[in-house]
């Protein structure tokens, strides 16, 4: 049996937001979002690994202290992208005994329980990276798909220099096959930088994935509750 592991990036800050904590510390319904995802993720790993930044670390710890959870908080010393974020998995204990990974960001409060177990049968069932996807009207991230409607691309549509338009986007949900994922991402392959040539991103493996002929699967099965992220406070508005 395939050991699986997950993974929450949670090293933003929170001052593009506004906040003095790191986003993921927010409260929305009375409980912050970090708690709420591992309460997500319990019936898959009850002790998962958490990115954090170094400021955000003693926060962080504080708070699943008060909570009586466990997590295995991993340092991201700088914010260099989520490709750089996910590598540091490496360095977790057990990590090199892992199979597979759910990634999730870690400013998603709403992520469905059902939306996750579809996404996580995908990946048993084969696909090597499986994401769950909705149509929306302003897709900031649109995947591509050839006529037979296989994946071929996740774009970013900012670093593309494109405008989002109506399309199928990701939510910030991946179970992949941590081997060929992390293969990619340790590459120095030309568009794993951002248009600004600082952050490791992590999207671009999708179309690397697709082009060694990996099945991915987007799953179009996420609700509007789990398009939910905090990126600025008025996102949340209605919910806390």
């Amino acid at each position: 049996m395939s050991r699986c592991k997950a993974l929450v990036v949670a090293a933003g800050a929170g001052t593009r937001a506004g906040l003095p904590y790191p986003k993921t510390l927010h409260p929305v319904q009375g409980r912050p979002i970090l708690l709420r995802i591992l309460d997500l993720l319990a019936p898959y790993d009850p002790e998962p690994t958490v990115v954090v930044s170094p400021s955000g670390r003693p926060l962080i710890e504080a708070c699943l202290s008060g909570a009586g959870r466990r997590a295995n908080l991993i340092e991201q010393d700088e914010p260099r992208g989520m490709g750089d974020a996910v590598l540091r998995f490496d360095t977790a204990p057990g990590a090199s005994e892992v199979d597979r990974l759910i990634l999730i960001w870690g400013d998603l409060p709403f992520i469905q329980p059902e939306t996750l177990a579809a996404t996580v049968r995908a990946a048993e069932g084969g696909a090597t990276l499986a994401f769950p996807t909705r149509c929306v009207d302003r897709a900031y991230t649109r995947v591509t798909r050839d006529p037979a409607g296989r994946v071929t691309d996740l774009v970013e549509t900012r670093e593309a220099g494109l405008e989002p338009t109506v399309g199928e986007r990701d939510i910030g949900v991946f179970v992949f096959d941590k081997a060929p994922v992390f293969d990619l991402l340790r590459q120095p392959l030309p568009d794993r930088l951002g248009g600004r040539g600082l952050e490791h991103g992590f999207l671009y493996i999708v179309r690397h994935l697709s082009a060694a002929g990996l099945p991915v699967e987007a799953l179009p099965v996420a609700t509007d509750l789990d398009l939910i992220s905090l990126n600025q406070l008025s996102d949340l508005d209605g919910f806390t």
